[in-house]
C-alpha cells in the first residue's frame, strides 16, 4: 500500500515536471519565432545598433568602385502619452573626387529621423511618420553635401506572418541653408522591405532603396537579394547578411551600378 502510495505522487511529479518543460520550450519557441519576426523591423520597440556597409563595385559615372560604410542608433522615446523612435546615421564615405579622381575617405553628413508611433490595434503592424533632418557634418568638402537638409519620412513593416514580414520606408528631404556654391538638395527616396524566413532563423531578403534626386531629374531603381541569418539571445538580438544589389534603371552620374550591401544589426532587449 505504503509502495504504491510512493509511486503514484512520484509520477505526477515526473509528469507535471515534463509539462513545465514543455510549456517552457515552447514559450521560448515563441518568444524566439518573435525575435526573428522583429529583428528587420525599422520601428520595432527596442534600442539597436546596426552597422552597415555598401561596396559600389562600379558607379555610373566616373567608371569607379566606392564604399560608403553607415553607424546606426535608434531608440524609441516617449513625449506625454506618444512614442516615438529616433534614429541617427552617420556615413564614413569612400569616393573617387574629380577632377583627378583620387580617392578621399571620411565621415559623410549626419541623418537623424523622429518618427511618431502610430496606434494601429495590431502589435505586428508598425506605423511611423515624422521629421527628419541631414546636417553637414562631412569632414572632407566633396564627401558631403555641405547643406543643411530637412524633410519626411513614412515607414511601416507587417509582421503579421511569421513565414514573410514586409514594409517600406519613404523619405524626401530638400536642403534649407548652407554653402551658396554647392548643388542644392531635394531627394525622394523609396526602400522596400522583403523578408521570408526560412527557418532556424534564415531568411531571404531584398531591401534596395530606390533614389529620385528631383533637384536635377536623375534616379536609381536597383533590386537586390540576399540572405540573413537571426541569432537571439537573453539581451540581444544579432542579425548578419549580405545582399547584393544591382541597378535596372537610372540616369545620371555617381549612382551604383552595382553594389553589395553587408549588415550587422543588434537589437537590446
Amino acid at each position: 500500500m505504503n509502495r504504491h502510495g510512493n509511486e503514484r505522487p512520484s509520477i505526477a511529479f515526473v509528469a507535471a515536471a515534463f509539462l513545465c518543460l514543455a510549456a517552457a520550450a515552447s514559450a521560448q519557441e515563441k518568444s524566439a519565432a518573435g525575435d526573428v519576426a522583429q529583428a528587420n523591423n525599422p520601428l520595432a520597440n527596442f534600442t539597436a545598433f546596426n552597422l552597415h556597409n555598401y561596396y559600389i563595385g562600379e558607379l555610373t559615372d566616373p567608371d569607379k568602385h566606392a564604399n560608403q560604410f553607415w553607424a546606426r542608433y535608434a531608440r524609441p522615446f516617449s513625449i506625454g502619452d506618444t512614442k516615438w523612435l529616433m534614429r541617427a546615421s552617420l556615413p564614413v564615405n569612400t569616393s573617387p573626387v574629380a577632377p583627378t579622381l583620387e580617392y578621399q575617405t571620411g565621415l559623410g553628413d549626419l541623418n537623424v529621423f523622429a518618427a511618431y508611433l502610430i496606434d494601429t490595434g495590431n502589435p505586428a503592424l508598425s506605423v511611423g511618420v515624422g521629421p527628419q533632418i541631414t546636417a553637414p557634418t562631412a569632414s572632407k568638402e566633396a564627401l558631403g553635401s555641405e547643406k543643411w537638409s530637412a524633410g519626411l519620412v513614412h515607414t511601416l513593416f507587417d509582421a503579421s506572418s511569421k513565414k514573410f514580414q514586409y514594409g517600406y520606408l519613404l523619405s524626401w528631404q530638400a536642403s534649407f541653408a548652407g554653402a551658396e556654391d554647392r548643388s542644392k538638395v531635394n531627394i525622394g527616396a523609396f526602400q522596400p522591405f522583403l523578408f521570408y524566413q526560412l527557418g532556424g532563423g534564415a531568411y531571404l531578403r531584398s531591401t534596395a532603396a530606390m533614389a529620385k534626386n528631383i533637384e536635377n531629374s536623375t534616379y536609381s531603381v536597383p533590386i537586390g537579394l540576399g540572405i540573413g541569418q537571426v541569432i537571439p539571445s537573453e539581451n540581444v538580438v544579432y542579425n548578419i547578411f549580405i545582399e547584393p544589389q544591382v541597378s535596372v534603371a537610372d540616369k545620371g552620374a555617381g549612382w551604383p551600378k552595382w553594389q553589395i550591401f553587408l549588415g550587422l544589426n543588434m537589437q537590446f532587449k
